[in-house]
């Protein structure tokens, strides 16, 4: 294969579906020698150590990946995801909040960032975020999720009785969202 930064790209993305990830990184590492300044190739770096488990380099790539490009919401998104799931609460709620000020109407975000401060036991500002995801939304189906959990945290019976109704109209799973590779 010729060393072409946009091969590689493809390639690397093809070794990742396929759970190839050692090999993945080794091709996005290569294409990234060719080309530093590709902030797709450090984000899909960040998502494919993502997908490895190895969350500490996959924030490595994906903080490098938005010095880039910091107006890129899946970026923004991808890179908050890995910030709550190293516990680094705040830091996501920034970056969250960061993409929200790009894009006020990305409900992932909004549903992103209610988790976050769920997570930090800031329910009713985890309501209100998860209000504005399904405000844009209305059947996003995580986002009516956590706003019946943080409901009942709230004890707010009423809300969450009405987001169980409509939780029951819809089958699951049927958006959900994480970040993936970009071509």
């Amino acid at each position: 294969m010729k060393d072409n930064p946009e091969d590689l790209n493809i390639y690397a993305i093809e070794l990742t579906a396929q759970g190839n990830y050692p090999e993945a990184i080794a091709c996005f590492q290569r294409a990234i020698t060719l080309d530093r300044s590709n902030y797709l190739l450090w984000y899909n770096l960040g998502i494919t150590h993502r997908d490895s488990g190895n969350l500490g380099r996959a924030r490595d790539a994906l903080v490098y990946a938005r010095e880039l490009e910091p107006y890129d919401e899946d970026v923004l998104d991808a890179l908050g995801l890995v910030l709550m799931n190293l516990g680094e609460y705040e830091e996501a709620v920034d970056v969250f909040q960061d993409g929200l000020d790009l894009n006020p109407d990305n409900h992932h975000l909004w549903n992103n960032l209610g988790v976050a401060f769920f997570s930090q036991g800031a329910y009713g500002t985890a309501s209100e975020a998860f209000e504005a995801a399904v405000t844009i939304f209305p059947n996003y189906y995580d986002a009516l999720y956590n706003l019946r959990d943080t409901y009942r945290e709230l004890g707010n019976t009423s809300g969450a009785a009405v987001c169980e109704e409509r939780l029951r109209e819809r089958p699951s799973g049927t958006e959900g969202f994480s970040p993936g590779l970009s071509f």
